[in-house]
């Protein structure tokens, strides 16, 4: 038998023709011994359930954590999690990553929030550039449509609906005023899609891919009114089994988005999360006991209305399954007993299938069914691995492979129950025009207790591979073939690790950004190019760089030998620009050949490593940008940074020849503060420096001293209170109300003589233009009136937002609030961004 199998083949399920194969994750995690008895409940306890429920929401950390706890581990429903965005514009609280590698990373911890609690994710958002991304704040639905496409959003919405096919559908949240564009964007579609999605006239595609229409039963939204609702989830319910109420089971998995911070201790205590029915195709009492009141959960329901539909037959099988179903979930905690039952409940599902095509049912009711059996099947294969103790890993020879490479994949099953499994067979799936060729046996007679079987096969990677993409599905995976009790089973493992593509060399650039300053355009730019080769053995990479026209690189190309896979070195390059260079952005670029000779753009390759998601890759062309402008700097500035570890602006300030200094708890809390002639406070910094609210009197001083106080933005909950301000300043509390999410909005200077637009640098309205995402964020609401407002602006048809950018003489010094978005700005290079952060920092009494 040939075991090499392509990823586009499926195993054989028995389903009409018409019928969608389920699109449910199979495969089964390498279980932990600490782990066993709850990966086994969490396995079988869905089994007694064929309801269906789906939350929608627009960015990860939007599910409504214990509510999904509550349907998935409590109840045992096939609940799934429809996310639009990979939450690119969010904030990174680990790290600096931002953009596109922070959306790689909230992918992860979405991926991994909803494994903990047995929840089948889907994304909308499908490419590292793709038109469905989170562009920041947005205050209204309108704004969020135009930039994503209305119809662009809405088809894969309905796309993800015709495949889940959930019997009730939850939104996220409320379309009101006071929402997150966003989020009133994906509301406004699921109520859309919950009429549209049954209409085989809407994306009649859909039905040419082989997905049919499906009529969601009911739809809600979460109401804050405990008065106005007609479900109570009652999800302060304490489950015995997990030791926790699924408020604390859901703060498990939003423990997962650390990039948010998301995540907080709850106390156990009767606790409601309350939703209002919205639409319903089914009559429903004015207060319900659960989301599904009139809608079959279980088999028995399933059998009464296959009755009524003149399934006689097929309702007495459904009959026995129910409580086949029953007796596995009363045979727990017995592995053995749990496995035996297990595989009894799959053999009654084959005989429901084969009834079902016996039936004279119509022919809607039978696609309904087996999609409902499809999940089932995949359901009790996942209970039988576990209730077995079958664990199966893949070891990859090396994790990060390079087209055309051959190399080894070692696929072990291991038997760790008290029960002799047979008959058992080891497939390595690989995509189509990989091979995946056995060098040892693949089919074993049998797997006793504590033994394991082992294959190892070769695996070819063809020259024309595609890279690894982070929001694809792993490139491989193990199908394992077995029998107990005399019936087959068949479970899918993917690796532990990321498996990845890589190019045969990564090359960074080192800067990766750089201003050029054109009042000093006689400075050359040095380029570090760091490679590291991914290819195994020995080779030798010719690297280039190609630059604007009229400029020059030195040297012209470099050789680069390299001995080993992930050897790594470092070429220093000279770019000389032209004697003039004007102001606007310009870009230096990778060229890089192998040995054979062929040229191609280089790619950079960024590892993205935390302890809660593992390992990834960001693949993306290696390249750097010049943005030239004319930019003023005083000499001999020292400048100290505080920063809370959420930006790195100090490092392009000292980029730019600022002479910044990071300062430590130690210098905040008893240095000399009057070395430096400015001191700037990172974003948040308050939250999460607790010496600086410590030493809060002791930064006061320095500004009453003549020192010059930078304070960038703060959150209510970052530990900020007015009196930190040498005069009162008040954020405002409204997520929505108090930031101003057009970054084209305009601009007026309210004091245009002030020496914030006059030294070093002249600030005119062209350097309002070019800003990224929004202007502000988190601004004060109001403020002592000793403060100087320098400038207004606000998003269209709103009032105008004065306390923006606020500055004061205090003492012998000067004190700057600014909710500017510095941090999004700087990075981005925005010349006149820079040009008023320099001003900010250079202002005297």
């Amino acid at each position: 038998m040939d075991v090499s199998e392509s990823m586009d083949k499926k195993s054989p399920i028995v389903q009409p023709t018409k019928l969608p194969c389920p699109p449910i994750h199979v495969s089964v995690r390498t279980m932990q011994g600490e782990h066993g008895l709850l990966d086994l409940w969490k396995a079988i306890k869905p089994l007694a359930t064929i309801a269906s429920a789906m939350n929608t929401g627009a960015h990860p950390d939007d599910e409504h954590s214990a509510m999904l706890a509550y349907l998935a581990l409590g109840r045992g429903v096939y609940t799934t999690s429809v996310i639009a965005t990979r939450g690119e514009g969010g904030q990174n609280e680990i790290g600096c990553e931002q953009g596109t590698a922070l959306g790689i990373i909230r992918t992860r911890e979405l991926e991994e929030a909803s494994s903990l609690s047995n929840v089948t994710l889907g994304i909308l958002s499908e490419e590292l550039d793709d038109p469905i991304h989170d562009f920041g704040f947005s205050k209204c639905a309108n704004e969020t449509f135009r930039k994503w496409g209305e119809e662009v959003v809405y088809e894969r919405l309905i796309r993800k609906i015709r495949e889940l096919r959930p019997d009730v559908v939850i939104a996220c949240f409320e379309n009101e005023p006071t929402t997150h564009g966003h989020h009133r964007a994906i509301t406004l579609l699921t109520q859309r899609a919950f009429h549209e999605a049954a209409d085989p006239d809407i994306f009649p595609a859909h039905m040419q891919a082989g997905l049919l229409p499906w009529q969601m039963k009911k739809l809600y939204l979460p109401i804050m009114d405990n008065d106005d609702y007609h479900v109570a989830v009652p999800v302060g319910e304490y489950d015995q089994i997990y030791g926790s109420s699924y408020v604390q089971l859901g703060e498990r998995s939003r423990f997962m988005h650390k990039t948010q911070g998301m995540g907080v201790h709850y106390d156990e205590g009767p606790t409601y999360n309350y939703y209002r029915l919205d639409a319903s195709v089914t009559p429903a009492p004015e207060k319900e006991r659960d989301f599904f009141f009139g809608l079959p959960v279980s088999f028995a329901d399933l059998a009464q209305n296959v009755a009524a539909k003149g399934g006689q037959e097929l309702a007495k099988v459904l009959h026995l399954m129910h409580d086949a179903a029953t007796d596995v979930l009363n045979a727990y905690p017995r592995f053995a007993e749990v496995a035996q039952r297990v595989h009894r409940m799959k053999a009654l599902l084959a005989s429901a299938q084969q009834e079902v095509y016996k039936s004279t049912l119509d022919e809607e009711t039978k696609i309904d069914l087996m999609y409902r059996f499809g999940i089932k099947e995949a359901q009790l294969n996942r209970a039988s691995a576990e209730a077995l103790s079958l664990v199966v890993k893949i070891k990859p020879e090396t994790g990060e492979w390079v087209a055309g490479q051959t190399t080894t994949v070692t696929v072990t099953a291991y038997n760790g129950g008290a029960l002799e499994v047979e008959h058992v067979q080891l497939r390595l799936r690989v995509p189509k025009g990989w091979t995946a060729k056995p060098l040892t046996p693949t089919a074993f007679p049998r797997l006793a207790y504590n033994q394991t079987v082992c294959t190892v096969f070769e695996v070819a990677i063809p020259a024309q591979a595609e890279p690894f993409h982070p929001y694809k599905p792993p490139v491989l995976d193990v199908e394992v073939l077995y029998f107990a009790f005399d019936t087959a089973s068949t479970i899918r493992v993917e690796p532990d690790s990321r498996v990845a593509v890589l190019p045969p060399y990564a090359v960074t650039l080192t800067p990766s950004d750089v201003v050029r300053n054109t009042l000093h355009t006689d400075e050359a730019i040095p380029v570090k190019v760091t490679l590291k080769q991914y290819r195994p053995g020995s080779s030798t990479a010719k690297i280039a760089l190609v630059v604007p026209e009229g400029w020059t690189a030195e040297p012209a190309f470099v050789d680069v030998p390299f001995s080993f896979r992930s050897e790594t070195k470092t070429i220093a390059f000279t770019v000389h620009t032209t004697p003039q260079v004007t102001n606007g952005k310009y870009e230096i670029r990778a060229m890089v050949a192998g040995t054979d000779g062929v040229t191609e753009v280089a790619q950079d390759v960024q590892v993205i490593e935390y302890p809660h998601v593992g390992r990834t890759y960001f693949i993306r062309p290696a390249t750097l940008t010049v943005q030239a402008f004319d930019l003023a700097i005083p000499k001999n500035q020292r400048i100290g940074y505080v920063s809370s570890g959420f930006d790195n602006m100090d490092k392009y300030l000292r980029a730019v020849g600022v002479n910044c200094l990071n300062l430590d708890a130690n210098e905040i809390q008893s240095g000399d503060l009057s070395r430096y002639d400015t001191i700037i406070l990172g974003i948040r910094a308050y939250g999460f420096r607790r010496e600086l609210i410590e030493s809060n009197q002791r930064l006061l001083q320095y500004v009453e001293n003549g020192g010059n106080l930078v304070v960038q933005y703060h959150k209510p909950e970052d530990k900020w209170k007015p009196h930190l301000a040498p005069y009162p300043i008040f954020i405002g509390e409204s997520l929505i109300d108090w930031r101003v999410t057009n970054e084209q909005s305009d601009v007026r200077m309210l004091a245009s003589d002030h020496s914030m637009f006059l030294e070093p640098n002249v600030i005119t309205q062209a350097d309002w233009d070019g800003w990224v995402q929004e202007r502000s964020i988190y601004n004060p609401s109001r403020w002592g009136s000793e403060y100087t407002e320098l400038i207004a602006t606000s998003d269209p048809g709103e009032p105008e937002f004065r306390g923006i950018f606020l500055t004061a003489h205090y003492g012998k010094g000067t004190y700057t609030y600014s909710s500017l978005a510095w941090f999004r700005e700087i990075p981005q290079l925005v010349p006149g961004a820079f040009r008023l952060f320099v001003n900010m920092i250079s202002q005297k009494q």
